[in-house]
């Protein structure tokens, strides 16, 4: 029996969206703002996600009821790759502005 993966169907058409929304942005004279702009925002989504999961944990924590164990594991789990796929997109820029002072040199 296949059942459907809702989180991984989920994530995947937000990764699809915001390709389209990055090469749609990309076109012009726009393209550094709307790069800076989405990179601010994806930041700012890691940054809520954390915030999000350590504030269920302390709910959790102090015997909130409507909080149960699977969500804030969840929730950990959830910021815990955001926070990693950020640092991987900083390890890249970082890599490729090397490149670039490489070659001008």
């Amino acid at each position: 029996m296949n059942f459907p993966i809702n989180p991984l169907s989920s994530a995947l058409n937000a990764i699809q969206s915001m390709a389209s929304q990055a090469a749609g942005g990309m076109s012009g004279a726009g393209g550094a703002g709307s790069f800076a702009d989405a990179l601010k925002s994806s930041i700012d989504k890691i940054s809520d996600n954390q915030k999000t999961a350590l504030s269920e944990a302390h709910a959790f924590e102090v015997g909130a009821p409507n909080v149960s164990l699977n969500d804030v594991m969840v929730d950990m789990q959830k910021a815990n790759v955001g926070l990693q796929f950020g640092l991987q997109v900083r390890n890249k820029l970082v890599s490729a502005y090397n490149n670039i002072m490489q070659i001008s040199v």
